[in-house]
This record gives C-alpha cells, sequence and structure tokens, in this order.
C-alpha cells in the first residue's frame, strides 16, 4: 500500500500515553490498563491543571517539564503495550474507550459492525492461517517481467504490496484551486533511510532483517536467509539514493513540476506507462515530483536489480502488509520486530487493533456517531470562539512585528483573514455505501478497503480541490493546519480535557488547546507556510530582507534545537523539526496574547496561590508531559518532523519573555537565555 510523504498537511502529531488523570493533592497515579476506567471526560483538579504532578524541588527555570510533570513522571510507568505515557495517551486511551463503545453496539449486519467482527473473530482467523495471502503471493511469483512488476507496484497503490514511488492528488502549487498528481520516493521499509546506514541503527536493521527471513520462511520461500539478504541489499541501494527526510519538508526542493513523458525521459530505469497503468492514472501534463534525483536514482537501482530480487521484496512486502490480518503466526513475527523499533514489550489488546482497523476503513463513519455523542454544540461554539481569539492575537503580533516590511505584513494578515477554520467536524460526510463487509471475510474486507480508499482519493484527480474536505478523522486525537489548502482542524477527540473543557479556568484552555490552535495558525507561517500566499499557492511574497531577518532568528533558533539531546546519543535534528519548533514557540505566544485579550484589561485571579499566567504556563507543560521509551524518541529524532515532548516544553518557553516573569527565572537558571538570545520570529 502506498507510502507518500506529501506537504499536504503540518500536524501537531499528538497520541501517545497512559496514565490515567489525578487529583491535584494526591500523588500521581500508576498506569492503569487501558481498557479500564469509565467513558467520562478527564477532570484534573478543580480547575483544570493536576497540581499534583509537580515537583517543587526543582526550579522553574531549571527544568520547566520536571518542575511541572517531575513527581507524575517519578511515578509512572509506561505500559507493555506503549511507546510511552502522557496526557496525549491519556485522552487516546478514552477515546478508544469511547469508540468501542459505539463500535461493539453497532449491528454486525452493517459496515461497522461487520469489519470489527471480521477482525475480532480469532478462532476464523486462525484457522485460515497464511490461505488468504498466498493468493497474492502467487500473483508476484507469475510476474515475468519488469514492465509487469512495474503494473504490479502501481496497483499495490490501493492494494496489499509496494511500490518505489508513490502518487496521489493534491492542490497544484501553482494553481491550488486543481488537484494534480504528486509523487514520491518508495520502497523502503525501515522508518527513513538512516535506519540502513547509520551504525545507530544496527538492532533495529538486524531486528528487520530476522522479520523478513521469518516472513519467507512462512510463505514458502526455500532459501529465506537468502532471500533476506538480498531484500536488504535492495533496499539498502534504494535508501543511499532517497533523500534525508529534512529535505523532504522542503517545499523549495519538492515542488519539480514534470509531465509524465518527461518524468519517463528524466527517470528511464521504470516503466512509467505500466506503472501508471497498474495505479490507473492516465497520461499527465503536470506531476509534482518531489525527491526528483532520488526517484531518478531509484529507478536506476531498480533497473539494474535481477526481476528475481524484485520478486523476493515484493513478496515480503504483501505478507508485510497483510501480517496484522492473519495468524497469530504472522501478527507475534510482526510483533517481534516492532519491539526493536519502539521498546515496547507487549502488543496491543486486539480490540484496539480492531478499532484501528475500523477507524482506518470507516473514519467518517464512526466519527459522525462520536461527535454527535461526544461533542455537544456548545462546545463546538465556545471553540469558535477561541480559534477566533486566536486568529486576532496574530494578526497583533504581525501588525507589531517591528522586522517586517509594510507590504510583507499585508500579504501576511490577508493570509491570516482567508485562513479557514474547521472544528469538531466536517460539514459533510463521506459516503461509505460502495465498499463490500463481510463479518466473515477479514483479509478481503481490508483488501477492499484498501482499493475503496485508493479510488475515493484518486476520483480528485484534476479536479477542483475540495477545502472542506477533512485530512483528519472526528476521533483523531491531533489537529492539522492543511498547507497549500490554507486552512485549520480541530478534531472533536483533542477538544476533551485536559486540552480544552467548557468547565475549566480559561487560563488553562488557551494554556493547552490555545497554544495548540496557535500552533496550527503558525504553521502558515513557518519555515515552510511562508513560501505559500493567501490562495494556497507556491509564491515569495517576502521582501528579500524581510526574508533574510527571518532566516536569521530560525537559524539562531535551531541552534539552541541542535544542543538538545533527546535520548543518549540522538541530538534534534534543527532542519527536520524547524517549522514544528517555530510553530510550537509563536502558537504559545499567541495563545498568550489571546489569553490576556480575553481578559478584556483586568487582571486574572489567583488560584491556590497562581497567577493567571503561572496557571497558563503550567496547562501548557501539563498539555506536553510524556515519558518515552528511548528507542521510541531514537525513532522519533530520526524520522518524525516534532520534537520529543519534553522539548516541545523547554525549548518554546526559555525564549519567550513572559515565562520568565511569570516565574522569576533569573541568568543562573539552567535554560536562561538572555533577552537579546531569545528567537523572536512571531
Amino acid at each position: 500500500m502506498k507510502t507518500l510523504l506529501l506537504l499536504s498537511a503540518a500536524s501537531l502529531a499528538l497520541a501517545g500515553s497512559a496514565a490515567l488523570a489525578h487529583s491535584d493533592d494526591a500523588p500521581a497515579a500508576q498506569s492503569a490498563p487501558a481498557d479500564a476506567g469509565s467513558l467520562k471526560p478527564l477532570s484534573f483538579g478543580s480547575w483544570g491543571v493536576d497540581l499534583g504532578a509537580r515537583d517543587m524541588s526543582v526550579k522553574p527555570g531549571d527544568d520547566f517539564d520536571r518542575y511541572a510533570n517531575g513527581t507524575w513522571f517519578r511515578n509512572t510507568e509506561i505500559p507493555a503495550d506503549q511507546a510511552s505515557a502522557g496526557v496525549d495517551y491519556d485522552v487516546y486511551n478514552l477515546t478508544q474507550r469511547q469508540l468501542r463503545a459505539l463500535v461493539t453496539g453497532a449491528p454486525a449486519t452493517g459496515q461497522v459492525g461487520g469489519l470489527y467482527q471480521s477482525f475480532m473473530d480469532e478462532a476464523r482467523v486462525e484457522a485460515l492461517g497464511a490461505k488468504p495471502l498466498m493468493a497474492d503471493i502467487a500473483k508476484v511469483e507469475a510476474i515475468k517481467d519488469k514492465a509487469e512488476m512495474a503494473r504490479f507496484m502501481g496497483r499495490s497503490q490501493g492494494a496489499f504490496g509496494a511500490s518505489i514511488v508513490g502518487g496521489e492528488p493534491y492542490a497544484d502549487t501553482a494553481d491550488p484551486t486543481m488537484n494534480i498528481l504528486w509523487l514520491g520516493q518508495g520502497g523502503i521499509g525501515l522508518p527513513d533511510r538512516e535506519y540502513y546506514l547509520s551504525d545507530e541503527f544496527k538492532a533495529q536493521r538486524d531486528a528487520y532483517r530476522a522479520y523478513i527471513a521469518r516472513t519467507m520462511q512462512m510463505v514458502g520461500n526455500a532459501a529465506p536467509e537468502k532471500a533476506a539478504d538480498a531484500i536488504m541489499a535492495f533496499e539498502t541501494d534504494i535508501a543511499k539514493a532517497s533523500w534525508a527526510i529534512a529535505d523532504r519538508r522542503d517545499l523549495g526542493k519538492i515542488n519539480n513540476p514534470m509531465s509524465s513523458a518527461e518524468l519517463a525521459a528524466y527517470a528511464p530505469g521504470l516503466d512509467w506507462n505500466a506503472w501508471f497503468a497498474g495505479a490507473g492514472i492516465a497520461p499527465q501534463k503536470r506531476i509534482i515530483v518531489n525527491e526528483n534525483s532520488a526517484i531518478r536514482d531509484i529507478a536506476a537501482v531498480y533497473a539494474k536489480t535481477p526481476l528475481d530480487t524484485i520478486k523476493l521484496w515484493q513478496a515480503f512486502h504483501v505478507a508485510d502488509n497483510a501480517a496484522p490480518y492473519l495468524s497469530k503466526a504472522f501478527v507475534d513475527s510482526r510483533f517481534e520486530y516492532a519491539k526493536a523499533m519502539s521498546g515496547v514489550s507487549a502488543q496491543r489488546p486486539r480490540w484496539k487493533r480492531g478499532l484501528t482497523l475500523v477507524d482506518g476503513s470507516l473514519g467518517e463513519l464512526v466519527g459522525e456517531t462520536y461527535a454527535r455523542q461526544y461533542f455537544p454544540p456548545s462546545a463546538k461554539a465556545k471553540m469558535e470562539t477561541l480559534v477566533a481569539n486566536l486568529k486576532l492575537a496574530m494578526g497583533d503580533r504581525i501588525r507589531g512585528n517591528g522586522w517586517m516590511a509594510p507590504a510583507t505584513k499585508e500579504a501576511a494578515l490577508a493570509k491570516l483573514e482567508k485562513m479557514d477554520v474547521m472544528v469538531g467536524y466536517p460539514d459533510k460526510w463521506r459516503d461509505y455505501s460502495g465498499l463490500k463487509i463481510d463479518p466473515a471475510d477479514l483479509y478481503g474486507n481490508v483488501e477492499r478497503s484498501a482499493a475503496f480508499e485508493y479510488a475515493y482519493a484518486l476520483s480528485e484527480l484534476n479536479k477542483p480541490v475540495d477545502r472542506k474536505k477533512w485530512s483528519m478523522n472526528p476521533q483523531e486525537v491531533n489537529a492539522y493546519n492543511g498547507g497549500l489548502e490554507n486552512k485549520i482542524v480541530f478534531p472533536a477527540a483533542i477538544l476533551q480535557a485536559p486540552y480544552f473543557s467548557e468547565g475549566v479556568d480559561d487560563a488553562v484552555n488557551y494554556g493547552a488547546i490555545g497554544a495548540v490552535i496557535g500552533h496550527e495558525i503558525t504553521h502558515g507561517f513557518d519555515d515552510q507556510g511562508r513560501k505559500i500566499d493567501a490562495s494556497g499557492a507556491v509564491r515569495d511574497w517576502w521582501t528579500k530582507e524581510d526574508a533574510a531577518r527571518f532566516e536569521a532568528q530560525a537559524k539562531g533558533f535551531g541552534a539552541q534545537y541542535a544542543s538538545y539531546e533527546a535520548a543518549p546519543g540522538a541530538f534534534i535534528n534543527p532542519d527536520l523539526t524547524m517549522g514544528e519548533n517555530i510553530a510550537d514557540l509563536a502558537g504559545l505566544e499567541v495563545a498568550y496574547d489571546a489569553y490576556h485579550r480575553s481578559l478584556g484589561g483586568k487582571e486574572a485571579p489567583v488560584i491556590d496561590g497562581l497567577t493567571g499566567d503561572q496557571r497558563f504556563f503550567l496547562a501548557f507543560a501539563q498539555a506536553w508531559r510524556d515519558k518515552a521509551r528511548d528507542d521510541a524518541i531514537k525513532q522519533q529524532v530520526a524520522s518524525d518532523e516534532h520534537s520529543p515532548a519534553r522539548w516541545r516544553i523547554i525549548g518554546p518557553l526559555r525564549n519567550v519573555d513572559a515565562w520568565y516573569k511569570a516565574f522569576g527565572v533569573t541568568p543562573d537558571a539552567k535554560y536562561y537565555l538572555k533577552p537579546e538570545d531569545r528567537t523572536r520570529i512571531w
């Protein structure tokens, strides 16, 4: 199935922890089983912050994460089936319990209930063993030449299998009102090219190779060890040709328009006519070829590699894609590899894995019921007011920016004005009536769902962009900025405590969800968003002087993050994380301004001895509290645009003047920055 990195959305990237809520005057609770607990919203203290989580022996300026969350951190154990624990997993696990109640209550004769039942019928899945897979393996084994393999790779866009490239429609960089094809590099199974090339990831590489060998043996290969070596060698060659992930997020580098004919001439190692035919895509006049030189070089690797090796590679990836929906032997073998990647020691419960399948296959069908039950109109109205207030605060910051020329400010304000806001759930729900679900056919359900999703995406090729379409389901604990669509989206699931609640102190809502809103707004003006104008077109709307000043501030900000060691030997890559780091900092500052705007010139009350500003910053730190395994952090640092949660607290705060004042942070503090050294972008 397709794997493609697009500049389609800059997300907050949440959902990751578990340790149930506790009162502000009690010690932090130990993590409870993920399926325990009620369906009621989480509640932290009497006004929204868990004061018992603090470690008062730590000075705020020495480590604000430990000051705000240290006792919780010390008393919390990461559940065996999770890579981390924290507020995001608290909310995620609550949402999972809410969804479980909805899905298990759905009739088995319907799509939701039928799909879930097909996954939960473990006895039937076990009895079938590898049988459902073998017909697809036979198709791979029957491939006679590389043109036929190219067609198979194209078809894998909506089926089990892999491709050395992947593509789907997205807004045109020159005309953002129309969808055209975006094409990106593919072909590797590990998270990123560095996993093949760096000694740091040798253990993960060895685990992956062992998993390949086990899988090839399970599908009947006579020489599985030899096959694993050949597959690893092929993927390593692809990795060497691939772009580093930091380059893949650079809009200036990935915006490479070509026609189908130009692409075929530029990267002749692949039979593009066959690939496009398999993918169901006619010749195109304009394609955005993301990692152009990598795609050319990967096609050359494909051309020189024997067909028999590529067939082994394809057979493995078909089986790997299918493994979660096969017998215990396949599931356990895949999990053995997963353990090496994230450090988890137990699988997620089967019901959670079943919900993941339902969520990915019938997301808006489930989301419609979820939003109706768990996101009342009053919450939607309050959130919309918050977002409006944040947009006003961002406008004030742009107007008050001392280093921007008037023309650049005007363009920035125009972009902010046109930025669409979507809260809770889409205005129009998807129609899934064309997807056949059989309660007795798990494997077939997954294949049909993949084909259905691909057809849905492909139906928008060369059609007008639907700006009201959502890229996340309402039940996702996350948020995103729509990139070329110039919109910000906040699903219902993130709009619950401790991120957002109708009944808590305003300082808490602004410090938590307010910073999230500010984060997504700022993505329109981060190091990549600033290259996109109000209409969504890729255009340089900055003066040269303004651009130079922006880059200078960003460079200094990046130097701060380059010094942060997130796990032993794993330092944050500022080039990869720059956009998210800028959004974290400016989002926090915009939220702070919006909070004070909401006070209407009055002083915030003191609650439990804490000022409004102190409560605001504590809520921000609480929203990011997290305890993660080192292997998971290392994977994140290598392959994720987001900095680990601890540094999403410390990194922004030490650049915010108001934080120093709120907690009396002095020059002797560990994370003190001189005023002239603090980053001031927005």
